[in-house]
């Protein structure tokens, strides 16, 4: 069944070892928000950054940022105020939009600073509950569920950081996401965003984001917009488009 292929998929993914994961083409801006363990606040304002632009510009902020101000410490970043991180977005042209992402910016490294004792990892340490990593990034200024969940995912996911369960890691909606479980029969043509979360919470209840990166995958490489690739589409068996 489709499910099954998708939850094996992704199972794969989330129990292989830890590796450098691609969030941007450019070799030091990928490996600056990889570093959790050095700058993990560069993951989580990357992942404030992620919306209404391309990943690939909103991942790379936090490197354009280094190279601006000449470091990337939480010292210098905090010491930066709301009107100089919006001239340095508008003057820089760091988002598409510059006046509203810098405040989300300077908003993140303030809950950061206050709440986190200026160490992001503060967040994701002692084994939480993926409902309390969730919350956590919630609280950010900016910060919507599909944001939210993203972030404890990739974190669950991709930095193998140990969480007591992974109950609340809800799919993040994207366009890979629903056009997969769109194209292949999960959930009607004309489903909301409420009925593909939940779809996904019936069918792996116990981590309904393990959906996430597997449905991507295949979005971006056979299943398409147009011209789907679907003679190499690992579910090219199970499909109902292919059927």
């Amino acid at each position: 069944m489709v499910e099954q292929v998708l939850i094996e998929k992704g199972e794969s993914l989330f129990n292989a070892p830890r590796k450098t994961s691609t969030f941007v083409s450019d070799r030091e801006a990928n490996l600056l928000v990889n570093d959790i363990d050095n700058h993990p606040h560069a993951f989580v304002l990357a992942c404030l950054m992620d919306r209404q632009t391309k990943a690939e510009r909103a991942w790379s902020i936090p490197f354009k940022v280094q190279q601006i101000i000449g470091d990337f410490r939480f010292s210098t970043l905090q010491k930066t105020t709301s009107e100089q991180w919006q001239q340095i977005f508008t003057n820089n042209n760091l988002h598409r939009f510059n006046e509203v992402m810098s405040k989300i910016f300077y908003m993140g490294i303030q809950r950061i600073a206050n709440d986190y004792n200026c160490n992001a990892s503060n967040i994701w340490t002692g084994k939480p509950s993926s409902a309390t990593v969730v919350y956590r990034f919630l609280e950010f200024y900016g910060a919507g569920q599909k944001i939210a969940t993203m972030a404890a995912n990739i974190l669950a996911r991709e930095f193998k950081i140990k969480m007591s369960d992974y109950y609340s890691i809800d799919v993040s909606i994207d366009t890979h996401v629903t056009r997969v479980f769109k194209r292949t029969g999960l959930v009607p043509k004309d489903a909301s965003y409420e009925l593909l979360i939940f779809k996904a919470r019936e069918l792996n209840p116990e981590y309904p984001g393990v959906f996430d990166l597997s449905c991507w995958e295949i979005g971006r490489n056979w299943c398409k917009v147009s011209k789907p690739d679907c003679n190499n589409c690992i579910l090219n068996q199970h499909c109902m488009k292919r059927i």
